[in-house]
């Protein structure tokens, strides 16, 4: 284990001494005191594990394909942004735009994330890249989603009522554009809080094997009893189409 005092150091050179010493063979780094830096992980495709102590920067595991990072702290802005493989664990909150163009690999935030969460996620045959937010999520949650799947726990806040005409663990314009992938969210999905491209069924984790499984990578990457989760009913959004916005496109009239 390598250990890198990042308090005071600017962001270029943090990352080009995490770069070094990965290089140099080590495949275990902590990293302790990290205040905003940026790039975290970026570009990185050693089977490495990176464990930071603080709040990450922007663009932590930026088009990362392999590495294990953790944040024993919260996270800024563009967590996982256009990420091939590997994991991405936050034990605190996160920003937005989590997961933007995400190819593959995990997402977990054992927190809430900010807006726009999974934009123009997309998946193929050996990548399916998933991303699991404990507490809620903003709006457009899955926009223009093309695949994957996005799960939001909500076990932060006051929970549900399920009196509401509103879902609060999700803001407005879910899956607005989605056209592949899977979102689940924990409760009810009104329809005017998400996009008329969708279909939404409710389920619960022991009727679907793939929110179990999720649920259950939750539970054992942040040692949480989630147990109470099973009973709950989800809201499973799915695309109606592959091109919901094939109209603008049709000149025939």
């Amino acid at each position: 284990m390598e250990i890198i005092e990042g308090r005071n150091l600017h962001y270029r050179e943090l990352n080009q001494r995490v770069r070094g010493l990965l290089a140099n063979g080590a495949d275990r780094l902590v990293l302790r005191g990290v205040n905003g830096q940026r790039y975290i992980g970026a570009g990185l495709t050693d089977q490495a594990c990176l464990e930071i102590e603080g709040t990450a920067g922007n663009n932590l595991g930026a088009m990362m394909n392999g590495p294990s990072v953790s944040v024993a702290g919260n996270a800024q802005d563009g967590v996982g942004n256009t990420m091939f493989s590997g994991k991405i664990a936050v034990w605190g909150r996160a920003g937005d735009i989590v997961g933007y163009g995400m190819r593959g690999g995990t997402i977990l935030i054992r927190g809430d994330a900010g807006w726009r969460i999974g934009i123009h996620m997309k998946s193929s045959a050996d990548r399916h890249p998933v991303i699991i937010i404990g507490g809620t999520a903003g709006g457009f949650l899955g926009e223009y989603m093309a695949g994957g799947t996005i799960v939001v726990l909500g076990m932060t806040g006051d929970g549900i009522n399920p009196t509401d005409t509103v879902n609060p663990l999700v803001g407005n314009y879910v899956a607005s554009g989605m056209h592949g992938g899977t979102i689940f969210v924990r409760g009810t999905a009104p329809q005017w809080q998400i996009s008329n491209q969708v279909r939404v069924e409710f389920v619960k984790p022991a009727q679907c094997g793939e929110l179990l499984l999720r649920i259950r990578e939750f539970a054992d990457e942040f040692g949480l009893d989630c147990s109470g989760l099973l009973q709950e009913t989800f809201a499973r959004i799915t695309p109606l189409g592959v091109r919901p916005y094939a109209h603008l496109y049709d000149h025939s009239a």
